[in-house]
């Protein structure tokens, strides 16, 4: 079930929204508006560790060349 982020084109609040679908209509919660822009988000990758991913991680040199 992902979690996508909105801008309201009306009154331009930005928000989460749970979507199950495709097709399900999302409503601004500060003013009820449905005519909303979804957002690109960024997104986090972690490490078994739980350390963040880094450039160099992938890479055999240790760096870039």
């Amino acid at each position: 079930m992902p979690v996508f982020e909105y801008r309201c084109k009306k009154c331009e609040e930005e928000f989460e929204q749970l979507v199950f679908s495709a097709k399900e209509t999302v409503e601004c919660p500060k003013c009820g508006n449905v005519d909303n822009e979804k957002l690109i988000s960024a997104f986090a990758s972690t490490h078994s560790h739980g350390a963040a991913a880094s450039p160099t991680s992938c890479s055999s040199s240790g760096g870039f060349t």
